[in-house]
Parts: C-alpha cells; structure tokens; sequence
C-alpha cells in the first residue's frame, strides 16, 4: 500500500524498492531533512504513483519484480512530461554492468548499497537544486509560449499558425534528417518566432489593406525584437537564429539582416518554407485559403526568383503528401482565388502574405 510520509510543502521523492526494511529506511532518511517521500514496492507501483500526482525525484533499485528500476528509468526518460524527472538508481552490485545499463536508459546518478546518509542526502540535495533551475527555465518558456499565442489570438486567421508551424517544421527537420536539438529549436522556434510583434500596433497587425512604407519599417523589426526578448534564455541558443532570419530571402532580398543563402540556417530557411506554406493555405480577410496544389505553385515560382530553399519546398511537399493535413484545402474548392506566376508574387508581397 503506498505510503506518503513528511511535510506535503516539501519536495515529493518516490522510492521504489521491493525490501520493505530498505524503504522504510531511505524514507527515515528523507523525512529527517524534511522531504514528502512516496513509497512503491516494486516497478510497476512505481510507474503508478509517478502518473498519479507531481513527483521530484524518483530513487529506484535496480533490481525489483514486475519492473526493474532500469525500465522504469527508460519510460520515465521516454516520456516529455517526465524526462526531466531527476531518476537515481540503487544497486547491490559493484561490478560495472548496472552501471552501464542505467547510463544507457538515462539514469542522473547512482547510489551503492548500503546507502549511507550523508552521500543520500547530498545527491539528492544536488538533483533537486538542477530540477528547480530546469522548472524555473521551463516556466520561462510556457511564459514565452503564452505571449506568442496572446498575439495569435487578436488575429482571427492566425489561429493555431503557431502550433502548426512548430508541429510542421520539427517533421521536416526530422525527415530531412536534423539531430534532435534542432528539433527542439525548432518546436520552440515555431511556437515564439513573431513573439516581436509584441511591439507592434494592432492597427498595423490586423490592418486589411496593403502597409505603408512606415508601417513596413516597424513590421520588419519585429525579428529582431523576438530575438531580444529570447535573448536571457540561455536554452534557446540555436532558437535566436531562427526568430532572427525567418524572414530572409536566399538572394538577400530579405530581413532584418538582407543575408544571402550560405548565411542563413538551415534551421531558419525550414520555418521560413513552413511558414509561407501555412500562409498561403490559411484564410486571410483578403482572400480564401489556397490548396496544396496552387501553393507549392506559387511556392515554386518564387523558388525561381531566387527567395527560398528549393530543395526544403521539394521535401515539404512530399512530407504532406505522404502525410495529409486534416482539414487542408482541396484543388478546385470552392471560394479559392486563383492567381499565379509574377502577379501572384507581387499581390502577395503588397498585401503582406509573407510578414
């Protein structure tokens, strides 16, 4: 049956251990410093309570029935709401292999038995001090999260552009084979990348009409201020290029910065096709969502011009004909405005498709 002991303000540890003398003994421990422990009897109990309420810190025996401690490990680390969960692993063995095993599944650190208290506590002490600066970092991003959508929301055509570019550009990035922090730079490049129109007037957001020269001198800053207030976090490195040079153009025709093609990242120039796809496939007040077809048409052309990346509008295309988008407009619908070729280039850049 399991057990919570200790104060319940107090960081929450789970120790998984199938000796009831060995739990109760590592509980005493931790609720002499203060700490809420939750007991489970063995790995399968343990992945019970982990999904039942917030968890800190899990200390799991490797060697335990239904589930060992490296399995449980493995899907606590699989999972994204509990990779970040700090997983200590307890082991009888001197030898190498648990070892070896729990760095594989992701293990933080490693306990021997038996246990000695001062060398418990200060690895717990140590994990929990990261947990916090981690907690702290990703509370800055759901922050930065929740900013971008306030901005999506005043918009009623932009609904869910940021989530879909986010979920788009990581399936790309990762069919054309990117590593998987530039997959996380992307998630999160997608979600904050217009996060600089927080400095922009709704009377120029939301303007029907074509901008004025003034109004595009605003407008085109906002890379640079989403670069800026990204800026203090130190984990979204590889993302500050990317809310920077979503807007260039491969021949330099682009902003803030006017780079040409070898300049901009591959990173950039993903969210950069993601996001005039989505553009061109979405209602604006000016004219009806366009089909997959009449896009990647235009697309093209502009690929001719010299704009984007014609290897990335080759790989988009397949990766949403492979996959069909639920909900994407069909060739020939109804209510599609038909244009093409120059003319569509230059009515898209005069009523601002691409800001």
């Amino acid at each position: 049956m399991p057990m919570t002991v200790g104060p319940p303000l107090a960081a929450t540890i789970l120790v998984a251990d199938d000796m009831e003398e060995n739990r109760e003994m590592l509980a005493a421990m931790l609720r002499n410093e203060g700490y809420r422990v939750v007991l489970a009897a063995d790995g399968g109990e343990a992945l019970e309570l982990l999904a039942t309420g917030p968890i800190d810190l899990a200390l799991l025996d490797i060697q335990m029935p239904r589930r060992t401690g490296i399995s449980v490990c493995r899907e606590i680390k699989s999972k994204g709401d509990t990779r970040l969960l700090p997983v200590v692993l307890i082991t009888g063995s001197t030898g190498p292999d648990d070892r070896m095993r729990g760095i594989e599944c992701g293990a933080d650190d490693f306990l021997n038995k038996p246990v000695k208290k001062e060398e418990l506590i200060a690895r717990v002490k140590s994990l929990l001090r990261i947990k916090q600066y981690t907690d702290e970092l990703e509370n800055a991003e759901t922050v930065l999260f929740t900013l971008a959508l306030s901005i999506e929301a005043k918009d009623p055509y932009t609904e869910g552009h940021c989530d879909r570019l986010s979920k788009l550009s990581v399936a790309l990035g990762r069919r054309i084979g990117l590593p998987n922090d530039q997959l996380v730079a992307l998630r999160r490049a997608g979600m904050v990348h217009d996060l600089g129109k927080t400095s922009i007037s709704e009377s120029i957001l939301l303007k029907p009409g074509p901008l004025s020269d003034a109004e595009w001198v605003l407008m085109r800053k906002h890379p640079e201020v989403g670069e800026r207030i990204c800026q203090p976090l130190r984990s979204f490195g590889m993302v500050l290029p990317i809310i920077r040079h979503h807007h260039e153009k491969l021949d330099g025709s682009g902003y803030p910065d006017g780079l040409h093609s070898p300049a901009i990242p591959l990173t950039a120039r993903i969210l950069t096709t993601v996001d005039i796809y989505d553009a061109l496939t979405t209602d604006r007040p000016y004219r009806k969502a366009l089909s997959l077809e009449r896009a990647f048409e235009i697309m093209r052309g502009e690929v001719k011009r010299g704009w984007w990346d014609g290897d990335l509008v080759t790989e988009l295309e397949a990766q949403l004909r492979d996959i069909p988008v639920p909900g994407a407009p069909i060739e020939g619908a109804p209510g599609h405005l038909i244009i093409s070729g120059e003319a569509a280039s230059s009515w898209q850049e005069a009523h601002g498709l691409h800001i």
